[in-house]
């Protein structure tokens, strides 16, 4: 729920993720998110995407963590609407990258 002045007052997602202070400077401890990371092949000629959602932080958080996640995976990959796609089917190598780095994560079939 937003007030007024357009800032949220309190939200019923618990894995919402409030800012810290008014400079925008974000509370980013990685244990707050959790991620979802499942495979897709939807409306891609038919190829493998593994994709990981749930990341609530700032903008600046979600490209490392695409950036670390194509190199250790060692493929390309993108961010677009909130989500990091890493070519290829990597579930397993993301989530214990993405769990040794912190975050909460689950597996999510689709």
């Amino acid at each position: 729920m937003k007030n007024k002045n357009n800032s949220i007052v309190y939200s019923t997602n618990p894995d919402f993720f409030h800012k810290k202070n008014e400079d925008n400077d974000f509370d980013n401890q990685s244990g707050s998110f959790h991620l979802n990371v499942y495979v897709d092949k939807k409306n891609r000629s038919g190829k493998l995407v593994t994709i990981v959602d749930g990341y609530l932080g700032p903008e600046s958080g979600l490209k490392e963590i695409e950036k670390m996640l194509k190199s250790k995976c060692g493929v390309g990959g993108s961010c677009k609407d909130r989500l990091i796609m890493i070519q290829g089917e990597h579930t397993d190598k993301i989530i214990r990258l993405l769990t040794d780095a912190g975050y909460q994560v689950s597996h999510k079939k689709k």
